[in-house]
């Protein structure tokens, strides 16, 4: 286990490590009370120490000692439509946990949606649940997908760039899509929003007919029945193991370097052209405060410092929130405008066929046709949120 500290281990990483409920779930039984250390309500951040015996609603679940030696265990399910992936009881629905019905306690790797069907990988390991669905690694999931309709150029072509997404204000990444026929198509996944691949569809005037879920990294469905489950073989394990160890190095390779740049140029940027504290002390003498505003953000970022990699995992998680954030406003703005980030040389000529030149007034500046003045306050006045 890595989750030890001085020989104890912090309540939701030992119950996650126990199989009996992923870190967010057990947050969620602490902050209800559920959960006890040796018969004392349990609080967020509290310590397992060895010997001391844990309880959910009043039911042992074990000591530091038994999560150390637990033998792994990680399932390929074939999880049928109708069966809902979750370990609550909030949804009345038949239950994954219930279904599989296995001796020893054991939870998914994520979900599927109720009405999905397809691989779902169940474990005891909690270690192996954070690395394969953390968004930063970017692993595989591949999908058979049925639509109402049949496919055109247009549709195989958007879904493969990134679909935006308003009700999730995001821009999914570009993907993998073969088609297979006159109304179905297989989709790869690089990250895993809220019934991402119906939402796409959805935006582009689709609806899914049946959606199953085939291969999760290196672990396919295969010939696997409906309702059925498999223990996943030792060569399996061995290849997802190390494809989630070169998923961390090559993370904390790329944080690394961020972080690097970061901590020696992020006094620079503070003392200089790359924030407003920079802009108003670059030069070290426009302001009183700039000296002391570049050290502190020196050292705030930790500048010739080791980089924890769970600093670098957040680091990461937080740039590519960033990233998106501003691609999907960018996009929104642009269309408001009569054209489009795709749009290029077209956007302009659509805005002044549509008129919205006209209209709101915006002028071109000579540098190449970008809205300048008010005509930038009018677009953002009405792009879409």
């Amino acid at each position: 286990m890595t989750d030890w500290n001085d020989g104890a281990m912090r309540i939701n990483k030992f119950l996650s490590a126990m199989g009996y409920c992923s870190r967010r779930e057990a947050d969620r039984l602490i902050e209800e009370g559920k959960v006890k250390v040796d018969g004392v309500r349990a609080e967020l951040g509290t310590l397992v120490e060895p010997g001391m015996k844990v309880t959910v609603k009043e039911e042992l679940v074990g000591t530091l000692e038994d999560a150390s030696g637990q033998k792994t265990v990680l399932l390929a399910v074939n999880k049928p439509a109708g069966i809902v992936c979750t370990t609550t009881d909030n949804d009345r629905a038949p239950n994954i946990v219930d279904m599989v019905d296995y001796p020893t306690r054991v939870y998914p790797v994520g979900r599927l949606d109720k009405d999905s069907e397809g691989l779902m990988l169940m474990t005891n390991r909690g270690d192996l649940v954070n690395e394969i669905l953390r968004a930063s690694n970017v692993h595989e999931k591949e999908y058979l997908v049925r639509v109402d309709k049949a496919l055109t150029e247009g549709f195989v072509d958007k879904m493969r760039r990134g679909v935006h997404l308003d009700e999730l204000q995001v821009t999914t990444r570009p993907c993998k899509v073969i088609v297979k026929d006159k109304t179905s198509f297989i989709i790869v996944l690089t990250q895993g929003l809220n019934r991402q691949i119906r939402r796409m569809c959805e935006a582009l005037g689709f609806h899914v007919i049946s959606l199953k879920r085939i291969r999760i990294m290196n672990i396919r469905l295969g010939n696997l029945k409906p309702g059925t489950w498999r223990n996943v073989t030792a060569e399996e394990l061995r290849e997802l193991e190390n494809s989630l160890k070169k998923s961390e190095s090559s993370q904390a390779g790329r944080t690394g370097s961020a972080g690097s740049s970061t901590g020696t140029g992020s006094a620079g940027r503070t003392g200089s052209a790359g924030s407003s504290a920079g802009r108003t002390g670059g030069t070290g003498s426009r302001s009183t405060g700039s000296s002391s505003t570049a050290k502190a953000g020196a050292k705030k970022t930790g500048a010739g410092k080791p980089v924890s990699a769970a600093d670098q995992r957040r680091t990461e998680n937080y740039k590519t929130r960033q990233k998106e954030y501003f691609r999907a406003k960018s996009e929104a703005a642009g269309k408001a405008a009569g054209g489009s980030k795709t749009g290029g040389k077209n956007g302009g000529r659509a805005a002044g066929k549509s008129g919205a030149g006209r209209t709101s007034g915006v002028k071109k500046s000579a540098a190449g046709g970008r809205p300048a003045g008010n005509g930038r306050k009018a677009d953002h006045g009405t792009g879409k949120r």
